[in-house]
């Protein structure tokens, strides 16, 4: 079981094809990983059992009748609880979808089983996608394989520790302001938030439907990449979702090289607030490019400084409107339904019992902001920041291939520590909100531990809308360099559960 669960899924795939290994064992290996673990780690919400292990007994039977298997067939999943999924519960982490049965899957979720991947289940995360740590959601914290004490990252925390901890070698997250990328960093696993609307997100429930994003989430960059290739292209059933070809990130993953490519590094991405290790590797992740035959640019991006002003404007008031439709009376928790009280108070008392105390600030929040008489001064000037923003960066790829900068500005926090703080909760996503707010792409993969705590410090490349494929190109290449360093992927270093 160790050896298969340690596989990356490119090569738990090519076993699987060749017949090495079948797709029932490979289930059944990470199955009683979760099982042996997740007690304690707590990255799952729901595991279907019985229906991964159907999903893995159908590509067992495609192989030996010969049939054509995709290049993830058979290969596990912990997929984002955010997802509709027919016949298995959807709760976004909260109370107030417990219990809730989808009648349909999502395009994603639809996509992953056309690619004939298992799905092992459904991942915790911040309720309705609201947090930068996990711990919001209704169902209770996740922790971070390498330390159990401390966050995964958030809202996406539970399929960050599905992969940190062996329980699953792909996962699916969704990048609101970072939701991917912080994750990825703090549990030293590889996540990508894809150009907005290369992704469907048809049956994603929103939470700010102009800055969400699902995307891969996985263990090396080359999985990342054949994941991002099955759940990525248009889809006629999402207004948003663009109609081009998906860019070849499969083969830039395979093909990884800087070489020759201007690299620009923003002055606004460091400075007070910044974990000085995680600026050390930083730095040295730089160097290391330039070694590659990267030039190496500094940019001015003032704009970006910002950022987390706009975002925490435009997305609760997209939350705002976005979590109206959960009233208690279609769908549900449904409180106080007793004969006693109007429509009205049950919809008030579902949404007290129901929503935590996250979620109701966003809400209030937005509501605010939208309000007669305030809407031009925040929503509206919110949305010329976010302007300001997408120039900036418009101006920058016309000088560079790529930017980089740390993911986020520290290792993983202690569960706790910044439950009181909003604010310092929110600076977690201060060098991933920009790339939301633009549209365009980014990734964050390990650059080593945090000297001062030995924790993993995320690297984030950021390209153009629709040149997702240079994030692969740069990432391979940087992955490589670190693989020929230690000798082996750095995920390999996290304690045994």
């Amino acid at each position: 079981m160790t050896d298969i669960i340690r596989l990356t899924a490119a090569e738990t795939a090519e076993k699987i094809a060749s017949g090495e290994l079948t797709a029932v064992q490979v289930t059944e290996a990470h199955l009683a990983r979760i099982e042996a673990v997740d007690e304690k780690v707590h990255a799952f919400l729901h595991v279907d059992r019985e229906g991964a292990l159907a999903q893995a007994r159908a590509v067992d039977e495609k192989r030996a009748k010969g049939e054509k298997l995709g290049p993830l067939a058979g290969v596990p999943l912990a997929l984002k609880d955010i997802f509709t999924t027919e016949g298995i519960p959807t709760t976004v982490g909260s109370k107030l979808l417990e219990g809730w049965i989808p009648p349909y899957d999502a395009t994603l979720t639809q996509r992953l089983k056309a690619a004939d991947v298992v799905i092992l289940g459904k991942t915790n995360m911040d309720e309705f996608a609201m947090g930068s740590s996990t711990e919001n959601s209704a169902y209770g914290p996740t922790g971070n394989p390498w330390d159990l004490t401390r966050i995964p990252g958030g809202s996406g925390g539970g399929s960050s520790a599905a992969l940190a901890s062996f329980q699953a070698p792909l996962a699916i997250g969704t990048d609101t302001g970072g939701s991917i990328r912080q994750p990825a960093s703090v549990t030293g696993t590889v996540g990508v938030k894809p150009t907005y609307g290369a992704v469907s997100r048809y049956g994603m429930v929103a939470f700010s439907s102009s800055l969400d994003q699902g995307g891969p989430c996985a263990r090396t960059v080359l999985d990342a990449a054949l994941l991002h290739e099955v759940i990525a292209g248009h889809d006629p059933l999402d207004s948003t979702s663009i109609d081009e070809p998906v860019p070849p990130v499969v083969e830039a993953a395979r093909n990884g090289s800087v070489a020759g490519m201007r690299v620009g590094v923003v002055k606004q991405f460091r400075g007070e607030g910044y974990q000085a290790g995680v600026i050390q590797r930083f730095d040295e992740s730089v160097e290391l490019l330039k070694g590659l035959g990267a030039e190496i640019v500094e940019l001015d991006c003032p704009s970006f400084d910002l950022a987390l002003s706009a975002y925490y404007l435009i997305a609760p008031s997209e939350c705002s409107s976005n979590l109206a439709r959960f009233d208690g009376l279609r769908y549900g928790l449904r409180t106080g339904d007793d004969g006693t009280h109007s429509a009205e108070e049950v919809t008030s008392l579902t949404r007290e019992a129901g929503f935590g105390p996250e979620v109701k600030r966003r809400i209030m929040l937005g509501t605010y902001a939208l309000s007669s008489g305030y809407y031009d001064a925040y929503y509206g000037s919110a949305q010329k920041v976010r302007t300001l923003i997408k120039q900036d960066f418009d101006r920058a790829f016309e000088q560079v291939d790529v930017i980089v900068s740390p993911t986020t500005p520290t290792t993983a926090f202690a569960i706790g520590e910044r439950a009181d703080d909003p604010m310092a909760m929110y600076l977690a996503d201060l060098c991933t909100i920009p790339t939301n707010l633009a549209g365009n792409a980014a990734m964050s993969l390990p650059c080593g531990l945090a000297p001062e705590d030995g924790l993993p410090v995320g690297l984030q490349i950021i390209a153009p809308v629709m040149k997702d494929d240079r994030l692969y190109k740069v990432g391979a290449a940087v992955e490589a360099a670190f693989v020929e360093k230690w000798g082996h992927p750095l995920i390999e270093e996290a304690p045994s559960l």
